[in-house]
């Protein structure tokens, strides 16, 4: 039975939310709990939107974090399909987008991202796409189907995550693919260009096309319906679908509303909060895509140097949202919180499946260190700086990222050749 003597309220109805909701019940918070979520769809998890549902490999209803029933029977309070719009510090209040005013007494804030927009021309045609929502998916997995059938043409802009996966599930159904990247190679900006290049390989392998270099200019159409799409350096790509994949901007416009202190673009942006996940307002804490930690682990390692100082780090991936959530819960309750994970995330396209941890953006690293046979795509690739690891990365090769990611948090430095033999067990390097 819930005791009405505390209220915490959760914005944000994604995994991070869920998660945080779930914590607070099971750490024994008999207060009310309310989740309010701008969606309609109780809240689900996001990585099969551009892998398993997308390609069809997975239902519907594997995506949501909990079944629905779930809600009531653990006393969760939902208002689906409500946004906040005003957060009043002062009252301690949240309104809603119908004019509902919520009372908290501890508020969390894991609002999330929402994808970049292409500043261009042609945006509203018919056939502009975004994936970041279920919604999403489920449109842009008929209109996948459609052009598979018909031969039709995608064009994606970024060959990040996101662009990769979609451009994978788009050739499993048959539709021809041509992604447009200013830099020279896919994911530059998280692998460098060692790596990078083994997936211009891979999807060029099957039959995806690359422009790298330029920048979509403007989308043409006839009749309210996309034709196709031209670059910055003159060239024109014939298409009948096109799919900004440029990013995602982190959900901050309540918190600065609020007066809430938060992170400026050029550091990643994001609402900032301390180890505890504490925001610059001691009721409210923030979590997951929307919020900018500091990291302890990274303090004397060159990829802290890649930031500016005392900079924190916003991290949009599932495992962030998976692990912080039940961290700001147990933060909220008054538990002693030390929010410092090591980044992870995964990834599967074709028959290649990764899983990254670590942080090592180019400039950060002065070597990669290659453990396995990149031509049969079957290894694990190392970032070190004075040969202190700094990520990880295994590609096919599975039951590693633990002693990876205990390896990046020792601030070993492994021996280069044992670093790089399989026969040499990663735990045995722990120092």
């Amino acid at each position: 039975m819930v005791d009405a003597h505390q209220t915490f309220v959760i914005v944000g109805g994604g995994l991070a939310g869920a998660k945080a909701a779930e914590t607070l019940r099971s750490e024994g918070f008999t207060g009310r709990v309310i989740l309010i979520c701008d969606e309609r769809d109780h809240p689900y998890e996001r990585p099969p939107l551009s892998k398993g549902f997308l390609t069809g490999s997975q239902e519907r209803d594997s995506v949501f974090v909990h079944e629905p029933a779930w809600y009531a029977q653990a006393d969760i309070e939902l208002h689906l399909g409500q946004p906040a719009t005003h957060l009043d510090r002062d009252a301690k209040a949240v309104t809603l987008g119908d004019g509902t005013r919520i009372h908290y007494d501890r508020l969390l804030l894991a609002t999330g991202a929402e994808p970049r927009r292409l500043d261009i021309p042609g945006t509203g045609l018919v056939g502009v796409h975004h994936l970041r929502r279920l919604a999403h998916a489920e449109r842009l997995k008929g209109v996948l189907t459609s052009l598979g059938r018909d031969n039709g043409q995608l064009v994606i802009a970024g060959a990040g995550w996101i662009g990769l996966e979609v451009a994978a599930a788009a050739r499993g159904y048959g539709a021809e693919v041509t992604i447009v990247e200013p830099e020279p190679t896919p994911l530059h900006s998280v692998l460098g260009p060692e790596l990078g290049a083994l997936f211009a390989d891979l999807h060029s392998e099957h039959g995806v096309r690359f422009h790298f270099g330029a920048r979509l200019s403007a989308i043409t159409g006839q009749d309210g319906v996309v034709l196709a799409a031209l670059t910055d350096d003159g060239e024109e790509h014939p298409c009948h679908s096109v799919l900004a994949a440029i990013g995602a901007a982190p959900r901050t416009a309540l918190a600065e509303a609020a007066g809430l202190e938060v992170v400026d673009r050029a550091s990643g942006g994001g609402i900032a909060v301390d180890a505890a996940l504490r925001t610059s307002d001691p009721d409210i804490f923030a979590t997951g895509d929307a919020a900018s930690a500091p990291l302890a682990f990274l303090d004397g390692t060159p990829a802290r140097g890649a930031l500016p100082p005392g900079a924190r780090l916003r991290v949009e991936h599932w495992a962030n949202a998976l692990n912080g959530g039940p961290a700001a819960a147990r933060a909220m309750l008054g538990q002693d919180v030390s929010y410092d994970r090591v980044p992870y995330f995964f990834s599967d396209q074709y028959d290649v499946g990764l899983e990254y941890s670590g942080y090592a953006p180019p400039g950060s690293y002065d070597q990669v260190l290659i453990r396995g046979d990149v031509g049969k795509r079957q290894f694990i690739a190392f970032w070190l700086s004075d040969a202190r690891l700094l990520a990880g990365m295994n590609v096919n090769v599975w039951d590693v990222t633990g002693p990876i990611q205990q390896l990046i948090r020792s601030g070993a430095q492994p021996d280069p050749g044992a670093l790089a033999d399989p026969s040499v067990p990663l735990t045995s390097l722990l120092p």
